[in-house]
């Protein structure tokens, strides 16, 4: 059974959940204002430039986890999903996910944004399937930590193995469909990769390859 895995943000989503979880963090006061503003802002240019350093963004990206209960954590990202994210659903990305799912493909969404606010997401999108960067708990309560090495660049390749390993499907037939040219290595291991609203490096480097290219909004 071929695997589609799909990217979250910029590619399902016109958006970034990561980056947004931190703007409404802002917006309900629960983070200092115009410190994590800043922060979030320079992280998310470093993303879009291809040069993020992801050990030190997960870090202040799992700082609030860390610094509040979780069961407070959940109650806000209910009402982060409902007015955040539910609006930056790409209107032909549910199509898609049907169309593959319709085919006997297994459809899957692997993302660096943390399982805790992507989670949800992936049901929103009914995707069973969610391989994420993973966020260490202790006792029920996050500790600011990852569990193994992050769901980003080359770290997609190894989790997307160990996934399909793990239920004894291999990567053939496979599909990748992702707007970043951070994706690159797992664009370039599967047999169907397809840029999907490309940044302007991956655009050029799809018309390079040949590769398929489209647009979900």
């Amino acid at each position: 059974m071929a695997i589609a895995f799909f990217d979250l943000d910029q590619t399902l989503l016109d958006g970034d959940s990561d980056f947004e979880w931190g703007a409404y963090l802002v917006s309900i006061s629960k983070v200092d204002v115009t410190t994590y503003e800043t922060e979030n802002e320079r992280f998310y240019r470093e993303y879009l430039a291809g040069n993020l350093d992801i050990q030190e963004y997960l870090r202040f990206a799992l700082r609030p986890l860390a610094e509040n209960p979780y069961s407070k954590l959940c109650q806000w990202r209910e009402t982060f999903i409902d007015t955040r994210i539910r609006p930056m659903i790409k209107t032909q990305a549910p199509g898609l996910i049907r169309q593959h799912r319709n085919a006997g493909h297994h459809p899957a969404i692997i993302t660096s944004t943390n399982r805790f606010i992507t989670e949800p997401i992936k049901d929103l999108l009914q995707v069973e399937t969610l391989i994420a960067t993973e966020p260490a708990r202790i006792r029920g309560e996050f500790t600011g930590e990852i569990q193994g090495i992050p769901c980003f660049g080359k770290g997609k390749i190894t989790h997307a193995r160990q996934w399909a390993e793990s239920r004894s499907h291999s990567l053939e037939g496979s599909y990748f469909y992702s707007d970043s040219f951070t994706d690159l290595p797992l664009l370039e291991t599967v047999d169907n990769p397809v840029a999907v609203d490309a940044d302007e490096k991956l655009t050029e480097h799809a018309i390079r390859k040949g590769w398929k290219r489209l647009s979900l909004k």
